[in-house]
């Protein structure tokens, strides 16, 4: 039992440092990385957007297999020139444990059922509409979404998606004051809106409050 308590402690440390990796990885806070995430990322939507899914993985292991190549090349005849014995140039990446614990997967499984059963009951509650606002909020995100969709496809979303996620974070912070100015202003409307709207609605039922 001590077993996998510590077991899930652990994965549940990596877990926060992969998510508090991420968050670095978008505010730059090491900027090489950052820049060389996004600039990797937003090449590789280019060529999905211009070449087949299958094109763009071929040349990215190619170029992978071409570096790996020519680095193993370059290693072996330094190795032979220098008559040293260093072994295998990726040997501690060849060592390194990479199998998925049964632990890991478990946790993972239950992460994605709770995901998924609140998935399910919402999206049960907005369909058979029990709160006739949120339905409503639904039906007007899909009405805007139908315009978006016959102007942008999947893979230009996806683009313009990876661009806002790293350059969003840069200008929130030069103009963080101003920001959040507009977005405390703009969602008191839209909340005086939605009472004003869900007053006048007949039969609203109108939702309690349990703080």
């Amino acid at each position: 039992m001590e077993i996998s308590v510590s077991v899930g402690s652990y994965r549940g440390v990596q877990c926060e440092l992969c998510l508090s990796a991420a968050v670095q990885l978008v505010h730059w806070k090491q900027p090489k990385k950052s820049a060389a995430a996004f600039g990797l990322s937003l090449l590789v939507l280019v060529s999905v957007a211009t070449l087949s899914v299958i094109s763009v993985v071929s040349y990215l292991l190619l170029a992978c297999l071409c570096i790996t190549i020519t680095f193993r090349v370059y290693k072996s005849v330094i190795q032979a020139i220098q008559k040293s014995d260093e072994g295998h140039p990726f040997k501690s990446l060849l060592d390194r444990d990479i199998a998925l614990s049964p632990e890991s997967v478990r946790m993972l499984a239950d992460q994605s059922l709770v995901h998924l059963n609140w998935l399910s009951s919402q999206t049960r509650r907005l369909l058979l509409v029990e709160d006739l606002v949120d339905s409503l909020k639904l039906a007007a995100v899909m009405w805007v979404m139908t315009y978006v969709g016959a102007v942008f496809n999947g893979i230009t979303i996806l683009i313009l998606a990876d661009i806002i996620f790293f350059t969003t974070p840069l200008i929130y912070q030069k103009r963080k004051t101003q920001i959040d100015q507009h977005i405390e202003m703009i969602r008191s409307r839209v909340e005086e809106t939605l009472q004003k709207l869900q007053d006048r609605l007949p039969g609203a039922v109108k939702r309690a409050k349990s703080e």
